[in-house]
Formats: structure tokens, sequence, C-alpha cells
């Protein structure tokens, strides 16, 4: 059944499709909007029964829910006043499934996204290069005091996450459509320093991630191949490099698809063939003390937030299932953390530990075990692959819109400064792969996924000129838990400035 309006009461409203849920339930979600039935305010509006499915898309100016009013011109004026008596006496609410409905712009059709593509995308973007530096920044802890950070750890990505997601679906309220990035968010909740504080710490986690890849990428193939570490390393920039330039998105699509298949294949064989070797004792080596060094590289290992505007969109404002994926999508790549570390910290003998190198575990584990050590390296340079390849498209997208080039065309500029900058950085500093993701962690990670997305929330949440709707919130707690969220990653970062500081002077 059709329904069609001539008159609007906001300007900037349009309208879609989705289905609502049964009249008798009643709520604040983003989703709930009030149908008012013969309110005499609008001579446009033709009466007819509710369709079963029906989206009512509006861009918010001020709070939920908004009301829309219809009568037919031809009612009498008895009739009119007829109706304002019903409608003070009943007001039917309906609560909607979604806030958007992603259309295929092929076929015109819904296309939805499904609860376990989205649990699958958030898994396999935080399952990246940081899980091999975990058992190097965790062993002079022990297994089971670093378990008890990484447990913490996980905690507050998921939180920082959720918070995330709630500022987004209410920027998607308020600009009235989906695909709403975190510049946009940014700007809508703190303004221009908040957009500013944004960029440069989404440049300098990118930058330093890139080139902790490519100084270990290069050494682990020139122990391969037997060759000069700069003619690596410019070998793995360009075929990568090469692949996403010249590459289409299902050629990328196939290539990743093929190294996800391959980390999941080498991590499983590596726990079968390592756990043989395991010291159960081992494991249960605390050193309580230790532990907090290893906090940065694990808030690094968690990162998925870049990709929770998407989740949103693909989701369609749905906030039940956007927590069930963050949840869900982050306990997987717990599990092999954990599992991961236990294997490495259980199976290689105790290391003597110096004040300020840090031993890599794997670097030991492959020369005591000639099994384990290709399996090792296998997994090392794939896990590294999968994440320089999103990497380098998300900086260079990022680049082509702060340079303002023209969307649709594959620049090669971007591509150039994404690339060129760490290769040589890592060829000045072979050794710089710990120390780069020791720098991400604590200066760009707990910024912008730690005390950016708690800001953008109490802005959102207890701003006075706010005009955001008001929607349930994600994460419990009220100003406490956004305090703590701020408190803690701030904690840490001085913490570390102080410590590098020392060091230095």
């Amino acid at each position: 059944m059709a329904m069609a309006f001539s008159h609007f009461s906001s300007p900037s409203s349009s309208i879609s499709l989705f289905r609502p849920k049964s009249p008798s339930h009643f709520s604040s979600s983003p989703s709930c909007i009030r149908i008012m039935k013969h309110q005499p305010s609008m001579e446009a509006f033709h009466p007819l029964p509710l369709p079963r499915k029906l989206v009512i898309r509006h861009r918010f100016a001020g709070h939920l829910p908004m009301q829309f009013k219809s009568f037919s011109k031809r009612q009498s004026t008895e009739q009119i006043e007829q109706a304002k008596a019903a409608e003070e006496e009943e007001e039917k609410v309906y609560e909607f499934e979604r806030l958007f409905s992603n259309l295929n712009q092929a076929t015109l059709k819904r296309d939805p996204g499904s609860l376990s593509s989205a649990i699958f995308l958030v898994a396999g973007t935080t399952v990246g290069a940081g899980i091999l530096a975990i058992p190097a920044v965790t062993q002079e802890a022990g297994f089971l005091a670093s378990a008890i950070v990484c447990i913490l750890g996980w905690i507050f990505m998921v939180v920082t996450g959720l918070l995330i997601a709630e500022v987004n679906v209410k920027t998607m309220c308020e600009l009235g459509s989906g695909g709403v990035s975190l510049v946009s968010m940014a700007m809508r909740t703190l303004g221009t320093a908040g957009v500013q504080i944004a960029c440069w710490s989404y440049m300098f986690i990118h930058y330093a991630l890139l080139v902790a890849y490519v100084a270990r990428s290069s050494a682990i193939l020139t122990n391969f191949l037997g060759i000069p570490v700069w003619e690596t390393a410019t070998l793995f920039s360009l075929l990568f490099g090469g692949i996403c330039f010249f590459g289409s998105q299902r050629l990328i699509g196939a290539v990743n698809g093929a190294l996800v298949f391959g980390i999941i294949a080498s991590f499983t064989a590596l726990v079968v063939v390592a756990s043989g070797d395991l010291h159960w004792e081992a494991l249960l080596k605390a050193n309580y003390e230790a532990a907090p060094q290893s906090i940065p590289i694990i808030a690094l290992s968690f990162v998925y937030q870049n990709v929770v505007p998407v989740l949103c969109t693909n989701l369609e404002g749905n906030m039940s299932k956007i927590r069930t994926a963050i949840v869900l999508g982050t306990a997987i790549p717990l599990a092999l953390f954990l599992i991961w570390n236990a294997v490495i910290l259980g199976t290689i003998p105790a290391l003597e530990m110096g004040s300020d190198k840090i031993f890599d575990p794997l670097q030991q584990l492959r020369s005591t075990n000639g099994v384990v050590g290709p399996i090792v390296d296998i997994f090392s340079l794939l896990a590294i692959a999968t994440s320089y390849i999103g990497f380098i498209l998300g900086l260079t997208d990022f680049l082509a819109d702060l340079l303002k080039l023209p969307s649709g065309q594959n620049s090669p500029l971007p591509y150039i400064l994404t690339l060129v900058p760490p290769l040589i950085l890592s060829l000045l500093d072979p050794e710089i792969f710990f120390k780069a993701l020791d720098f991400a962690g604590t200066y760009g990670v707990l910024v912008l996924f730690g005390i950016l997305p708690a800001a953008m929330s109490w802005s959102d949440r207890y701003s006075k000129s706010s005009e955001s709707p008001k929607l349930p919130p994600l994460v419990p707690g009220g100003k406490l838990t956004l305090s703590l969220v701020i408190g803690s990653a701030g904690y840490v970062i001085l913490s570390e400035l102080i410590e590098n500081l020392g060091h230095q002077f």
C-alpha cells in the first residue's frame, strides 16, 4: 500500500521503508516515531490505514519523537472536533526495528547487513599484527597477570566501541543518513578542536603502524629469501601497495580472504604443534608489578573502532544488533590472544630480561624449535599483510579527502604519501617494530579510541546546547563510566610520557 504526502512538517524530511513492530510496544529507541491520527494542523494529508511496512526517515533537528499530523480537507468542522477528542484519548506509538534501510542501487531492493557478517567484520579487523607483540610485552609479567590485563583491556575497548556506536547512531538521526564518519561525529559533538584531535590521531596511528608492519615484514622476508632488508621492504610495500592501487574491490577482497584463511590455518597448526612442548607450570607465573607495561600494546591489539560507523550503517541503526556484534566480535580475538599468549609463554624457556631492550619470544621459539619457526613466520607475515592492506586503504582514502581530490579517481599521490614515508622510516631503524607499536598504542589509540569517544558521548548526553535525540545509552553508568574511561586512558598516557622522558634525561 502506498502513502502519498504533499506537505511535510520539515523541509529536510525523507521517506523510506522498514517494518514496524506491534503497536503495543512502547520504547524510547532511536526508531520510535509517534504517529498521531486526525490532527488538523496540515491540510495536505489524506488519512489512510497504516501500512504493515513503513519507514519514516527524518533529518532530526530536535528530540525524538517526531509527530506526523494528518486529516482530510473534506472533513467537516464536527469531524475535526471529534478527531481532536479522539486524539486526546488515545495516542498510538509504533516502535520500528531500524533507522535506515540499505538500498541496493542496482536492484532497488533492501540489502540489510547480517549480524554474523558484522561479527566477523569486527573480529577480522581486530586480529592483526598487534598479536605478534603481545608475548614480548607480557613475558615479564607472566601469563596469569597479563591475562587479567588483557581481559580488562578488552572490556575497556568494548566500552569505547559502544560509545562510538551510540554517538554514531545519534549523528545518523540528526543528519538523516547513514555512513557517518568519525570526523563528522567529532565536529557535531566537540567542534573544530575535536576534529583536529581526531584527524591528527588518525594519521599518527596509521603512519606508526605502517612503519611497524614494513619493518617486521622485511625482517621475516629477509630471513626467508636471504636478500638485503631494503630490498624486502621495498618488495613488500610495492606488492601490497600495487594490489591496493591497481586492483579492483573484488580482487582486494579475494586477496584478503585468502590471507585470512592462511592466518586461521597457520594459527591452528601453531597451537597444535607448539602445545606439545607446553609447560603448564610456566603459565602460573604472575608479576603484577610488570603487568601495566603491556597496556599500550594490548589496547592496540583490540583496535576495531574504525569500522564501527560501517557497522552502524550496515545494521541500519539497530542498537541491539550493534551491541551484540561488538561484544561477540571482540570476544573471538580475546580468546585467540589468550591462547596465543599461553602457547608462546608456556613453550619458551625463561628469558633473561634487559632494562632497555624488548626480547621477542617468537625469535627464541624459532631458534629452539625447527618445526614451529616456519609456522610462526608464516602466521606473522599473513597477519601483517592483512593489517597492511586495511591501513593502506584507510589512509589513502583519508588523504584523498584531506587533499580534496576528485572522488572516483584513483590518484597516485595519496598512495605515494602512504607508502613512501613508512618505507623510509623502517629502513632508518629496522628495530622500530616494538617502538612504533608502543607509541601508536599509547599516544594514538588511547586518545582516538579512548578519550575521544567518552568526550563525544559526554557532550551528547549532558551538553545543554545539544539537540541530539535522547536515545537509550549503550553503555550504562552515566558520568561515572565516562569519567573512568577518560581518567584511565589519561593515566596510562601520562605514565608512559613520564617514563619515556625519564629514560631520555
